[in-house]
């Protein structure tokens, strides 16, 4: 039996089991430590290998294993979701489509590498031709990996500045993945919701936001660590998705779920094989949105005994 693996992931329901100590990884139990604040954890393990195992964003993966932070991911999927609505614009502010937004400023919350804001520029590139260069970027935090340097066009909101507030004065002609708090300010992308979901239906767009990786000290130590938390993340997985198949549906995300499994059958696959496409597909806009300065072969991504894994 080994020591216990700390480990750092938010509870929601496909995890839930394993946050509650009914599937435990066979040879490798969990002690878990609570960040308030997941993307503190996030920093963290970027940082200092704070933990054993660890939920993470997954371009900041990508970002910290181009500068050589040692750790590995699980094909692991915690969250996924749709980034049409994550884009907002003031009414009358004269952006009514993506295009509009060329040459403009946009405000991206925290780093330029954050998920949630490569998935919605993919979005604005791929589905309506917006040249990313030629929009500035404002930031209103650093990043994660502190040795990651950002493209030209990508520029701090500067001091006490606060991207809300940017949009609502005009300084900003959009954010993204920002709470503004005003009836003055709607989505780009008009009925988003259903925007991502014919996304998934006519492209197979089904972005994912966080994984799980492993300290490489843990891995090199324990040869059967990976698959063993694979099967167990695995696991709790599996009893979520029989309570939403039983109908129990309490969130927004058991919502959202719930409906993309009505459309694919699975609202969560874990493995690398199910997902490739959508791995591909961000790697390669890390690429271009010059977050990554060289390809990422998708099954390198992955701790070797998990290659062959689905869940």
């Amino acid at each position: 039996m080994a020591d216990h693996l700390l480990t750092v992931t938010r509870t929601q329901g496909n995890n839930r089991a394993l946050k509650e100590g009914e599937v435990v990884p066979t040879g490798f139990p969990l002690a878990f430590k609570e960040e308030p604040v997941l993307v503190d954890g996030f920093r963290r393990m970027v940082r200092e290998l704070a933990y054993d195992v660890c939920e993470m964003a997954l371009t900041t993966y990508l970002t910290a294993r181009e500068h050589g932070v040692r750790f590995t991911a699980l094909p692991v999927f915690l969250v996924r979701g749709f980034h049409h609505g994550a884009i907002l614009v003031r009414k009358g502010a004269g952006i009514a489509q993506p295009g509009d937004l060329a040459g403009k400023r946009i405000g991206v919350n925290r780093g330029y590498t954050v998920t949630t804001g490569v998935w919605a520029r993919a979005i604005l590139a791929l589905e309506h031709g917006l040249d990313l260069d030629s929009v500035t970027w404002v930031l209103s935090g650093d990043e994660h990996v502190e040795s990651y340097r950002p493209p030209r066009n990508v520029v701090p909101a500067g001091p006490g500045k606060k991207l809300a507030d940017m949009l609502l004065a005009g300084e900003l002609d959009a954010v993204v993945n920002v709470k503004v708090d005003s009836p003055e300010v709607v989505p780009l992308i008009a009925d988003p919701e259903e925007a991502g979901f014919t996304a998934l239906r006519e492209r197979g767009l089904y972005p994912i936001n966080h994984l799980v990786v492993v300290k490489d000290e843990v891995l090199d130590a324990h040869p059967g660590v990976a698959k063993a938390l694979f099967d167990a993340f695995a696991e709790a997985k599996r009893r979520y998705v029989e309570q939403l198949r039983a109908g129990v549906v309490e969130t927004a995300d058991d919502r959202r779920y719930s409906r993309v499994m009505a459309q694919t059958g699975n609202p969560l696959p874990y493995g690398i094989e199910p997902n490739r496409a959508v791995l591909e597909l961000l790697a390669e806009q890390a690429l271009a949105q010059h977050i990554l300065t060289k390809p990422v072969d998708v099954d390198s991504m992955f701790a070797p005994a998990t290659r062959d894994l689905v869940g």
